[in-house]
């Protein structure tokens, strides 16, 4: 496979096997670029990239910028506190005004699913979905199959186990589509009113019994409780109880393979989601996925600009 065929990277489901294999394959040679004592490579200069992020971020808004700069992009960062997003301007009408600045891709992270769905429909810059709302963060699952793959030399075959806020979560909604997509069975835990109306619906096992679901799993996967969507009510009646039923800790230790591997698409809340031991422990891959982050993204960046030639 010479070139991807996709023109935007909007979310997992628009991505077959050996798509997402040929994207992995080219984030491990952008990773051996990282490893450089001068990160930087020419491929994409001249080219023009905006970041236009409506929703706080921090791994994933550097990464993509620090991905285009060692690809030798130009690069714009918009915030929707700065832009005329504040003035009354929709998004369409921000989208169309950045486009006749000629950019050549638009990085968007909205607050709204199908935000980057609508985008492509109305610019013809390429879009790449940086976290539309719920529904999916593809970029954060491509990196964390990287991870997966870097750790185990495969990903088919592999349990994973996912825990947290699943009705809210969009890297939960990618992480099961891609997991599933390169042969690894997913299950999902976490409390009830953290389930979708209609879980068997994510392609993924539902178990409620964090033990249970556990025991198995070659990777486990936390998720940070995404307290801005949830609204004035709570779905459970306190952290610590969370911590105590859904939390990783050194207490259910016992229950984990000993060479299974820890997750997190952070920011972690410690203490509540993982523990302190268990985010800084030997079995932890957490700062592994946001090395891995850059690469993905500096691979999506050439694969959509740039003939894969070009970085022999």
């Amino acid at each position: 496979m010479g070139k991807l065929k996709a023109r935007h990277i909007l979310g997992i489901a628009h991505l077959g096997m050996e798509e997402i294999s040929f994207i992995l394959d080219t984030a491990v040679s952008m990773k051996e670029i990282m490893e450089r004592p001068i990160k930087k490579v020419p491929p994409l200069r001249g080219k023009t990239i905006v970041n236009l992020f409506f929703e706080p971020s921090t791994r994933t808004k550097l990464s993509f910028e620090l991905a285009a700069k060692r690809l030798s992009a130009d690069t714009v960062s918009i915030a929707a506190s700065t832009s005329s997003v504040v003035k009354g301007e929709t998004l369409i009408d921000t989208a169309r005004n950045i486009e006749a600045m000629r950019p050549d891709i638009i990085v968007i992270r909205h607050s709204m699913s199908g935000a980057p769905y609508m985008l492509s429909r109305h610019v013809g810059s390429a879009i790449i979905n940086a976290g539309d709302g719920t529904n999916e963060h593809p970029s954060q699952a491509l990196l964390d199959l990287m991870t997966v793959r870097e750790h185990f030399g495969r990903i088919d075959g592999l349990k994973v186990t996912i825990i947290g806020d699943i009705a809210h979560s969009r890297v939960a909604h990618s992480d099961i589509l891609a997991f599933t997509r390169m042969g690894a069975s997913v299950t999902v835990c976490g409390p009830a009113t953290m389930m979708p109306p209609e879980p068997g619906e994510l392609g993924a096992k539902v178990c409620l019994d964090l033990k249970d679901a556990i025991r198995d799993a070659d990777v486990v996967m936390a998720l940070r409780i995404q307290k801005e969507r949830l609204g004035r009510l709570s779905p459970f009646p306190s952290e610590r109880e969370y911590a105590d039923r859904f939390g990783i800790s050194t207490a259910i230790e016992p229950y984990l393979k000993k060479d299974v591997i820890i997750m997190h698409p952070g920011p972690i809340n410690r203490g509540v989601e993982l523990s302190p031991e268990i985010a800084d422990g030997i079995n932890s891959v957490i700062l592994k996925q946001v090395t891995n982050g850059v690469a993905v993204r500096m691979a999506l960046y050439t694969l959509l600009l740039a003939d894969l030639q070009e970085h022999g």
